[in-house]
């Protein structure tokens, strides 16, 4: 891919989250020896945020139900970022095309049934060429990945014994963009919603596991208190999409000889602290419950849509300068030692968090394939951990996001 006009072209550059990644680009692209583009389906559109944002870059056109236009976009560039969801609606052709051309590509979605899709139709053919096709790159699920990768490689590397279970901990302060909800709603109006339910949906063909193993790593669905961290946890919104990029990344793991542990398990809530950790979890897991009930059912859906920031939406940029959020993770190992370790950093997870995951995960691929985990041979559909790895990790803590392991128990 020597050749390639661009290192990056950022797809979906019109919308909210897109036009968050333009200007992440120019603050922080501009010292590297980087050539790269903004791309969209409006001309017009893209010329304006160009214009705004005051930078350089090219302007590509490329519609995505336009398969010569994305076949065109697609093959001047090393790696394609794209923001552009609904996926399962606007991203199966731009993947498809990166496949055919050889050119990585990361993504912001959260929607599991179309990464599985993704799985099955392209991961053997992008593992053969070394194509590195890394979905979920957003908030959900770097910490998740990262911080699981990080924790049970120390345990692994640090304490001499393997990674029994991690569980991950999440408080978060922000705002929601529009972007998400319709990924999220397009789940229901697709009625694949029974598929997300899968605990195991993204790992390999032909893995087994038993009817233990199975219920051992059901979604939880109820506030429960949790002795580990003597305070009340409740379900995470997010578990659904984080969980099965853990797994599937602990599954290839596992393929490549260098797996975290065996009947390794992993898990993660949302933390509350005391003395209102009771009620906090109660109330929000009831109302996660009451939400899915009214989305479940077509028609309060259509009459709740329209009340929810619209596509192209987001919070303001005082909600999302002043969000945070904090994932803390504890591994057990085989031995029962303990290690904590934390993903954490300021600004609204579901954009500044989301943006800054998103830009790097493309600038490890553009500017530093050569250290990639596996080499330059690794390829398929991958997960943050087993396409990125270290990689990124030290390219996030440059920007100083904070991501630690190291505090160990005894027995």
């Amino acid at each position: 891919m020597t050749d390639r006009l661009y290192d990056v072209v950022l797809y979906g550059a019109t919308g909210f989250v897109g036009q968050q990644t333009v200007r992440y680009f120019a603050q922080h692209a501009r010292p590297e020896p980087l050539r790269w583009a903004i791309a969209g389906r409006s001309r017009q559109k893209l010329e304006s945020v160009r214009a705004t944002l005051g930078v350089e870059a090219d302007i590509l056109v490329a519609d995505s139900q336009d398969p010569r236009a994305i076949d065109e976009m697609v093959a001047q560039t090393r790696v394609i970022l794209s923001t552009a969801g609904p996926f399962a609606l606007y991203g199966s052709a731009i993947v498809d095309a990166c496949v055919r051309f050889k050119t990585h590509y990361v993504d912001i979605t959260g929607e599991t049934p179309w990464v599985e899709e993704l799985c099955d139709r392209h991961h053997a053919r992008a593992a053969s060429d070394g194509t590195r096709i890394i979905p979920c790159c957003g908030f959900d699920s770097v910490p998740s990945d990262l911080g699981t990768y990080l924790v049970a490689r120390y345990i692994q590397q640090k304490l001499g014994a393997s990674c029994q279970t991690v569980k991950a901990y999440f408080q978060m302060t922000g705002g929601l963009n529009g972007g998400t909800l319709a990924s999220a709603f397009n789940l229901y109006d697709s009625g694949q919603t029974d598929r997300v339910r899968d605990p195991f949906l993204l790992d390999p063909p032909g893995e087994q596991h038993t009817p233990a193993e199975i219920a051992r790593n059901q979604d939880p669905e109820r506030p429960e208190y949790d002795a580990d961290i003597e305070t009340w946890v409740a379900p995470f919104v997010m578990s659904p999409v984080n969980t099965r990029i853990v797994r599937r990344s602990s599954a290839l793991f596992d393929r490549w000889q260098q797996p975290y542990g065996p009947d390794f398990a992993y898990q993660e809530y949302l933390k509350f602290d005391p003395p209102l950790a009771w009620l906090q979890a109660t109330g929000v897991s009831a109302g996660m419950a009451l939400f899915e009930s009214i989305v479940r059912q077509a028609p309060l859906r259509r009459l709740l849509q329209p009340l929810l920031p619209q596509p192209g939406s987001g919070p303001s940029e005082q909600t999302m300068n002043e969000g945070w959020f904090r994932c803390e993770l504890l591994g057990t190992a085989s031995d029962g030692r303990k290690v904590k370790g934390s993903v954490c950093d300021r600004g609204d997870p579901g954009n500044r968090a989301t943006v800054k995951f998103l830009c790097e995960s493309a600038l490890s691929l553009a500017l530093n394939e050569g250290e990639l985990p596996g080499g330059l041979e690794r390829g398929g559909i991958l997960t943050p951990a087993t396409g990125l790895g270290d990689v990124l990790v030290e390219r996030l803590r440059k920007t100083g996001m904070t991501l630690e392991v190291g505090v160990v128990t005894s027995k």
